[in-house]
């Protein structure tokens, strides 16, 4: 009978265990990131009467008689299913999609990690974890490009921060010369002939009919006019310099293809002069060159090199190479365009951050570049971790970390920019549980008091 009495107190403590876990469950259920737990029970050692009998020729076996001694805990374990995400429209904020995997914190006293994506640029740059200002890890790029293969450290991106401006070197143009553009079939006037000035124009009859009057530029029968491209260059103080570039079909043939002349002037010379608004000027020099295309349409020879000589403060003399691999001459539209690297400098206007937890910076020079990438751990057994309070886990023995931190994509995870992660607290089944858990300290509530009323029984056998 005091068996009973002490399998009722057992079970008693081990409800109230479990009744406090249901509470801190909904007393999370609004907690960013938060995990909720579960208290499982197993039964204690149990007494054995008499052991257990095989059978014989004459008897039947008999089983062992046992009498429990009560419940214990089993285990209190923390459930790392996803939380559903939250929209908050503020786009430091991350939401992490994953069952195994945590953001990386440096705090005062070492690293710990978090599901709790409220992050935040502080005065210095710094990206923290708002509320406690503890440092978010990850890695920093250079110049745009970043080594996740390097050790993590803290995400800083200033306020601010400028880009300093690159000088370009190559240019590329893309798309479409028309092969049916009207050529030149008559030239009249000019001096010498089919050079045109203002003082000695030049009339130009084209295979399409139509007549036009130039004041520039020298032309010649079976020509097309030439088509002129502006293509925007950056010295190296990041000064912006539009040059023109010419293209015109001086020849046709369905044997070898087209060829088309490439220059720096509608007169085929090598150089020319530009005025900037600075009051400098710019001298661009580039040997007229011929671009030959086949009869399927495609660039097969051709490039260029262009050279501007510079008296603004800039390095004086800068290079800039011409590809048009990529340009192809259909009978369609002229769409083509030339695009040149380098860009002016600039100043970080705002920052993105991706799936994969990259920091895209976008700068006034219309130039975006990666600033950081934020880094994850992975743990094999996420619910070994420990708690420690203010959202954060520390490793432990049994928490299997798994390698140095990666990135989303290696892990296999997902980040939610301008999201969170709410808490995995399903209200409904901690009130099922309540009432369960309820029920159950009732029922061992009543043992004790059936056990003492047995034992006050007994008692009073004696009067």
């Amino acid at each position: 009978m005091m068996r009973s009495l002490f399998s009722g107190v057992s079970g008693l403590k081990n409800h109230q265990t479990r009744m406090d876990v249901i509470g801190n469950n909904i007393s999370n259920v609004n907690t960013t990131g938060f995990k909720s737990a579960r208290a499982t029970f197993t039964d204690m050692l149990s007494q054995t009467l008499s052991g257990a009998a095989a059978p014989s020729d004459n008897l039947g076996g008999v089983n062992p008689k046992q009498i429990g001694l009560g419940s214990s805990v089993g285990a209190v374990e923390t459930l790392f299913t996803n939380g559903s995400v939250q929209s908050t429209g503020k786009n430091t904020d991350l939401c992490l999609s994953s069952e195994n995997a945590l953001f990386i914190l440096n705090t005062t006293t070492g690293t710990a990690y978090t599901r709790n994506g409220t992050f935040e640029f502080d005065a210095d740059g710094n990206y923290v974890q708002a509320g406690n200002g503890y440092f978010v890890q990850g890695w920093m790029g250079q110049n745009g490009t970043i080594d996740t293969g390097a050790a993590v450290t803290n995400i800083t991106i200033p306020s601010g921060k400028t880009m300093g401006p690159a000088a370009s070197a190559t240019a590329t143009y893309s798309n479409n010369l028309n092969s049916e553009v009207p050529t030149i079939t008559t030239v009249t006037g000019g001096n010498p002939a089919g050079t045109a000035s203002v003082t000695n124009p030049v009339t130009l009859k084209l295979s399409d009919g139509s007549s036009v009057t130039m004041t520039s530029g020298k032309y010649a029968a079976g020509e097309s006019l030439p088509m002129v491209t502006t293509l925007t260059v950056y010295d190296t103080l990041g000064t912006k310099h539009d040059i023109s570039i010419y293209f015109k079909l001086t020849s046709k043939s369905s044997t070898t293809g087209n060829t088309w002349q490439v220059a720096v002037t509608t007169d085929g010379s090598s150089s020319t002069t530009i005025d900037e608004p600075d009051g400098s000027t710019t001298t661009v020099a580039m040997t007229p060159t011929n671009l030959q295309f086949d009869t399927d349409g495609k660039a097969q020879t051709g490039s260029g090199t262009t050279t501007l000589t510079l008296t603004n403060g800039a390095r004086g003399t800068q290079t800039l190479a011409l590809d048009f691999s990529a340009l192809t001459q259909y009978a369609s539209s002229n769409t083509i365009a030339g695009v040149a690297d380098g860009n002016a400098a600039g100043t970080l206007s705002s920052i993105s951050i991706d799936k994969s937890g990259v920091i895209t910076g976008t700068y006034t020079n219309g130039k975006k570049q990666a600033e950081a990438q934020v880094a994850l751990q992975r743990f094999t057994n996420p619910a070994g971790l420990t708690k420690v309070g203010d959202s954060l886990y520390e490793d432990s023995n049994n928490a299997g970390k798994s390698g140095e931190p990666n990135t989303a994509a290696a892990i296999g995870a997902t980040i939610t920019p301008a999201a969170l992660e709410m808490s995995n607290v399903d209200v409904a089944d901690q009130f099922t549980d309540m009432i369960v858990t309820q029920r159950g300290f009732q029922s061992n509530s009543k043992i004790i008091t059936v056990s003492d009323e047995m034992l006050e029984t007994l008692i009073n056998m004696k009067r």
